[in-house]
């Protein structure tokens, strides 16, 4: 059975960015995340260390926004998907970063990115 665990709207505070006082000052993030898997064995046990726990991935990706340090947008939502994916339950990751306040001209509520991993298929045994 497969499954979608939904994580939205997580708050986390970083330094990411271009311009120099981005990575001076910290400042809030959102991130959402969208984690495929099999379901089945979780619904059968009703047991949380047969399925991912969203609570250990939250604390993962906010561990990630607030002790890393990228330029780029895409290359943070990049290292929360493949910390993520080190799980081998996990058959693809959507992440969506948002910076809430970017500093750009005019009145824009946030700036962001999405991206998504997925597992290879399977090839045939060998």
């Amino acid at each position: 059975m497969s499954g979608r665990i939904e994580l939205r709207g997580l708050r986390a505070v970083g330094t990411h960015g271009v311009l120099p006082e981005e990575l001076a000052r910290a400042q809030p993030f959102e991130l959402d995340l969208d984690l495929e898997l099999d379901l089945e064995p979780a619904v059968a046990t009703d047991d949380v260390t047969d399925t991912v726990d969203y609570g250990a991935v939250a604390e993962m990706a906010g561990r990630v926004v607030a002790t890393e340090s990228f330029r780029l947008l895409e290359s943070l939502a990049a290292r929360i998907a493949d910390t993520v994916m080190a799980d081998p339950r996990v058959e693809s990751v959507t992440v969506a970063v948002r910076k809430l306040h970017p500093p750009v001209a005019g009145d824009l509520a946030s700036a962001g990115v999405r991206l998504t991993r997925r597992r290879p298929p399977a090839g045939p045994p060998s």
